[in-house]
């Protein structure tokens, strides 16, 4: 849980209740702190449906159930491959938004040769987006922190006012 981004996970835990929607997240360098971030606001039963730590190949297959075939093509850590992760969290369990990401929190970078600090994000729902962040880091709890942060602000933009 991160204390500091308590404001913004409420703000839009609020927002999701008032509009009766839900979200669902698979995320893999951030280890799990969009989802516990989002679950730390008490009533999350409300508006979280789901939440998958995708951090290797063999969990995508069993957690996402996206076979090799589904990621032809495509590699981790890269746009495509994030809008593939929030669309498939989306559509397994039936939630109105999908939130994905992938990337290298560090120290080092990723074997496809992203930097430490390099994240993919996206969002899929009633609007899609996708974007790349580069922290120029890399100390591993911070980009953790900015990649959980960029998520959350990710999701406060699709949704709007």
């Amino acid at each position: 849980m991160l204390p500091a981004l308590m404001p913004l996970a409420e703000d839009l835990a609020e927002r999701l209740r008032q509009r009766r929607e839900t979200l669902a997240v698979a995320e893999s360098s951030t280890g799990g702190l969009i989802s516990a971030t989002m679950l730390a606001v008490p009533g999350a039963s409300a508006y979280f449906l789901s939440g998958a730590v995708v951090y290797t190949a063999k969990a995508r297959m069993s957690l996402m159930h996206l076979p090799r075939e589904a990621v032809a093509g495509m590699r981790s850590a890269s746009e495509p491959y994030a809008l593939l992760l929030a669309r498939t969290a989306r559509e397994n369990v039936g939630a109105t938004w999908g939130l994905g990401e992938t990337g290298a929190s560090g120290p080092t970078g990723n074997p496809y040769g992203d930097a430490a600090g390099h994240t993919c994000l996206a969002i899929s729902g009633p609007v899609e987006m996708a974007f790349t962040l580069e922290t120029g880091q890399t100390d591993r709890q911070a980009n953790m922190q900015a990649f959980t942060r960029a998520a959350l602000e990710l999701l406060s933009t699709a949704l709007g006012d």
